[in-house]
């Protein structure tokens, strides 16, 4: 009984290996997308400094400006991490769920289209800094990402944030804070 058991593993073991060994990957599955260079340029700028520090105190303070909440941020890593709630509900979406709803009730189905629309949202802001190659300069990278819930307090978006405005701000903002910084303003 012992040794059945034991072949009945090994059997299960290989038949496994078996069938993903004739697995193969997609193509173009480590290919960029064509889009991966222009958000890449959006996420990064680089400063003329080697102060990593003043960069994440210059950093700490934009984001606080621009109303998010520190959540965690490790100065020998250079990372910083941010959050804010805001309001994502959108007059069109909750208009088009109510006429629905509403026919729906004419032709005497159920429909509860209002339970999907979106309520509110976490805006999550994650920042590395890092020293260049040529020692002279650090780089900064920024990303935002939004998660949605909807009227049923389920999770009913979770993507990136890709608005050049958004980041425009944020670099603006983290230019000035790094001047000022510079200049002991």
């Amino acid at each position: 009984m012992r040794k059945r058991h034991r072949f009945l593993k090994l059997f299960l073991a290989v038949l496994c290996l078996c069938i993903m060994g004739c697995v193969t990957m997609p193509k173009g599955f480590l290919k960029l997308s064509e889009t991966s260079l222009e958000k890449r340029q959006l996420q990064m700028r680089q400063y003329d400094t080697t102060n990593e520090e003043q960069i994440l105190t210059a950093i700490a303070g934009v984001l606080q400006d621009l109303g998010f909440t520190l959540d965690s941020s490790e100065t020998k890593l250079g990372f910083v991490a941010a959050s804010k709630k805001a309001d994502a509900t959108n007059g069109g979406q909750v208009a088009g769920a109510a006429v629905l709803d509403i026919l729906a009730a004419l032709s005497g189905s159920y429909s509860n289209a209002m339970a999907n629309c979106d309520r509110s949202q976490v805006v999550k802001a994650s920042i590395i800094t890092r020293l260049g190659l040529d020692g002279k300069k650090i780089t900064v990278r920024v990303t935002f990402q939004r998660i949605v819930w909807n009227m049923d307090n389920q999770i009913s978006k979770v993507e990136s944030i890709n608005d050049p405005k958004i980041y425009q701000k944020f670099y603006d903002g983290l230019s000035k804070a790094i001047f000022l910084e510079a200049q002991k303003i």
